[in-house]
């Protein structure tokens, strides 16, 4: 049986439907995944996974959020860790970054952040200045 609470997962037509009414997307993504595409909606907020409990403190209780990662692997640890300091108006986005831009959602794409890597789970920040 398991014992995590219940978080509503999002299509992505619904976590921008909510955006657009003012929730947040707290993209728990590395920098340098969000620095080079990113969510176009009017609050997006990057929280790293890795800092969000220390992070936490930062923002309001009384927002609504919608924790969004790649694919989604690290939303429901996230929204456990949201959950525990009090948190409670939270959804994840299904799929995460990648079910967003299948899906046709609005995103930012900095070419000037290009990644580089073999394939996608190797995926990592360029270093400036070095051609690839």
């Amino acid at each position: 049986m398991d014992n995590k609470p219940k978080i509503q997962s999002l299509t992505p037509k619904e976590a921008l439907s909510l955006c657009e009414k003012g929730a947040i997307m707290l993209d728990i993504r590395d920098e340098y995944l969000h620095a080079y595409k990113y969510f176009d909606v009017a609050k997006n907020i990057n929280v790293p996974f890795e800092e969000l409990e220390e992070k936490l403190s930062d923002l309001s209780k009384e927002d609504t959020y919608i924790i969004a990662d790649s694919t989604g692997i690290n939303c429901r640890d996230a929204s456990v860790i949201m959950l525990r300091k009090g948190f409670s108006k939270i959804f994840i986005l299904g799929g995460g970054f990648v079910e967003w831009e299948k899906g046709g959602m609005p995103f930012i794409h900095n070419i000037n952040e290009r990644l580089s890597g073999e394939c996608a789970c190797m995926l990592k920040q360029r270093q400036k200045g070095k051609k690839n």
